[in-house]
């Protein structure tokens, strides 16, 4: 099997690769303009960036590893809410998200050579009602201000979410079962 290099400095998604199964990979993380052009929907911007990072990406490897590069984004009523710049901006998409659904895509882009492949993946994330006082709480543990939309579903992040319809791994940063599909056509197998 062709090595397999990382695009992302993120340790949600280094977990998430091991979880695959994959645990002889390099990391590779390309420095990327993460502007998009106005217009796009929510699917189609985490998937022109993911494509950018894995252009960025394969000038650092060879033709014949397989490259994964991925951004994940969420959004309320299709309006991005990136990573807080602080507390209070963290505290004003809490309050925003919290009885409330919103969407979080991640556009993933395998890359080997000159052959591309671009995908996304959307799930729905439902947020209980909070309080000020929880959500402050929560800013406090310092665990959102690392995170698009201010929240980590695999932490205590989790205590503010009441449901997910959709891939799970996806909210993490990496949709599993649409990557697993993916490296399936560069011949990766998971199963034999």
């Amino acid at each position: 099997m062709a090595k397999i290099v990382l695009a992302s400095g993120s340790p949600r998604r280094q977990e998430l690769l091991e979880r695959m199964g994959i645990t002889d990979f390099d990391i590779r993380v390309p420095q990327t303009d993460e502007t998009y052009p106005a217009g796009l929907n929510p699917r189609q911007t985490v998937e022109y960036i993911s494509r950018e990072k894995a252009t960025a990406a394969a000038a650092l490897c060879t033709s014949e590893e397989i490259l994964i590069a991925a951004d994940t984004m969420v959004f309320l009523d299709d309006i991005r809410l990136g990573k807080p710049t602080d507390e209070s901006d963290a505290l004003r998409m809490l309050t925003a998200l919290q009885g409330r659904s919103h969407t979080v895509c991640t556009g993933v882009t395998v890359r080997q050579g000159d052959r591309i492949l671009t995908e996304s993946e959307a799930t729905t994330v439902t947020f209980r009602p909070a309080t000020e006082s929880e959500l402050l709480s929560y800013i406090h543990t310092g665990e959102p201000m690392d995170k698009a939309g201010a929240y980590g579903v695999q932490s205590l992040g989790a205590l503010l979410v009441q449901g997910i319809h959709g891939d799970f791994y996806n909210v993490m940063g990496l949709p599993l079962l649409r990557l697993s599909r993916m490296l399936g056509q560069f011949g990766v197998t998971f199963f034999d």
